[in-house]
């Protein structure tokens, strides 16, 4: 059976501690798919530079940009640099272990899927999610659903493995956290063959550099809509 063409994209921004760690786990993968890993460092101000440029055969590719521009720019550039025929977007810390992507990549060899979308709720084991987070991540996967007429658990777990012609980097516009929202519309319209597979998960806390806020719930909630809109008036 042919091996798939995977290229997995890390945005990474400080992540001297788990950076080594999170690259090893993914060449792993190289074992059972065509393997291309493109890291896109955002100006980090840590070391996270320097042990990138001494360890470059764990990765495929490498951006490194001279100001801070987000992880949404990193993923665009990410895209635009991208041969493999899936794409998948990993963070650079520990809270999604890269062994899972194992089952994604089987699930595509033996149903030829378009997009395979992780969940945490569906998962074999996960950490105790924060009670407004989930509230909120249940709230805007309703709304997404609603839409798109879709079933999905949980449209902002961070695993989602797509095609890479179903998506165009020029017409995603978020660099922020309405970025997923956009991707995910655009590749739900495009996509016949959707899957959705259970992940470990192992949240991070503020103080160990979790980002998201309550507020960014709102920018999530405009890119459903506005993506949504744009795609029924292509």
């Amino acid at each position: 059976m042919k091996k798939i063409n995977l290229s997995v994209i890390v945005p990474i921004f400080n992540e001297e501690n788990t950076i080594l760690e999170i690259l090893t786990k993914i060449h792993d993968l190289s074992k059972i798919c065509e393997l291309e890993i493109i890291v896109i460092d955002d100006c980090s101000t840590d070391n996270s530079k320097n042990i990138l440029k001494e360890n470059n055969s764990l990765y495929s590719k490498s951006i490194f940009f001279d100001k801070n521009k987000g992880k949404g720019k990193a993923v665009i550039e990410g895209i635009k640099e991208a041969s493999g025929e899936y794409l998948v977007i990993q963070d650079a810390d520990l809270e999604y272990d890269p062994i899972d992507l194992m089952d994604f990549i089987s699930n595509i060899e033996k149903n030829k899927s378009d997009l395979i979308m992780g969940s945490r709720f569906i998962g074999r084991k996960r950490s105790v999610l924060h009670f407004w987070h989930m509230v909120g991540n249940k709230f805007i996967t309703l709304m997404f659903n609603l839409l798109n007429n879709t079933t999905f658990t949980d449209i902002y777990c961070c695993y989602c493995m797509f095609k890479k012609e179903l998506i165009d980097h020029n017409k995603l516009k978020s660099f922020g956290w309405g970025q997923q929202a956009e991707i995910l519309t655009y590749v739900v319209k495009n996509s016949d063959k959707i899957y959705e597979i259970g992940i470990n998960y192992n949240a991070r806390n503020y103080e160990q550099g979790k980002k998201i806020r309550y507020y960014d719930v709102f920018a999530v909630l405009y890119f459903i809509l506005s993506t949504k809109i744009k795609t029924l008036l292509i």
